[in-house]
């Protein structure tokens, strides 16, 4: 091979390297979503501070009411995102293909006055119910928290402070429902999956929020009207007469004088025990 050729394959050789080099260069400068990343500017230089980069000043930036609309596994890979629901047009009123159960549920709390009497109760007969607990009451609740969630009820949002929600400004439903799951994910460190309207008053945009928050709406089939405070036995009857597979019962456990419905609840759920009813909670 005469000296000419070595040279000109030589050259070749050294244009190949170079052009790999630049690729894998390239590659590492590309983002998760393809676009590509600029390099960043020399110390000190520019004019004046832009803007923070990177998920810890992002994350500073995000008000409480972003909660959750910014998940905290965003810079995680895809594959451990949680699923977000669809959004509904209507909230789950009752539970299908369940056989003979039905779901207690108690909404406003947590008091200490009441939920430790409810949660007792429901220790003793080794049952689940469904807890829609206001971010004000929660935040200053924390420890009632914590012990619904030891013994395996679900703790739902019931917003932060039971407004009307069609009243308000999608900005404020977004600050009542998220503010509402953060405090419950601070003190049980998951989010919680079922949110549920004040006065049953949904509109579209609860729905949309609630979505983008990974919850599910839920309402109910039988209302006891406890915080009528229309007296125990009235509120015994309206449980034991609304009892179906699937129902959904709704009393208070906060919101005001709750001693009916807490000795309303010893009384009839032995009787829904006794009755071949199993005391359930819906799961996601």
């Amino acid at each position: 091979m005469t000296s000419g050729r070595r040279a000109v394959l030589r050259l070749a050789a050294a244009l190949g390297a170079t052009a790999t080099v630049g690729v894998l260069a390239a590659d590492r400068l590309t983002a998760p979503d393809g676009a590509t990343t600029p390099p960043a500017p020399p110390h000190g230089g520019g004019t004046g501070a832009g803007p923070a980069a990177g998920p810890q000043a992002q994350a500073a930036r995000l008000r409480p009411s972003a909660y959750r609309l910014q998940p905290m596994t965003a810079y995680a890979p895809p594959a451990f995102r949680r699923a977000v629901p669809p959004v509904r047009q209507r909230p789950f009123l009752s539970m299908s293909g369940v056989g003979r159960s039905l779901v207690l549920s108690f909404d406003d709390g947590p008091d200490p006055r009441y939920t430790p009497a409810i949660l007792e109760t429901l220790r003793r007969h080794d049952c689940r119910a469904m807890f829609f607990v206001c971010g004000e009451m929660a935040v200053e609740n924390p420890d009632l928290l914590r012990e619904m969630a030891a013994d395996g009820h679900v703790v739902g949002n019931h917003t932060w402070s039971h407004p009307l929600v069609p009243k308000l400004r999608p900005s404020l439903i977004r600050d009542e429902l998220g503010s509402t799951s953060e405090v419950i994910e601070r003190t049980l460190g998951t989010a919680p999956l079922w949110y549920r309207a004040p006065y049953g008053a949904w509109n579209r945009h609860s729905f949309e929020i609630g979505a983008e928050l990974g919850m599910e709406p839920l309402a109910w089939t039988v209302d006891t009207l406890d915080w009528k405070e229309p007296g125990t036995d009235t509120i015994v009857r309206r449980v034991l007469d609304g009892a179906a597979p699937g129902a959904v019962v709704l009393s208070h456990d906060a919101g005001g004088d709750r001693a009916q419905s807490v000795a309303a609840l010893r009384r009839y759920l032995p009787e829904l025990l006794d009755a071949g009813y199993q005391i359930t909670v819906p799961r996601r």
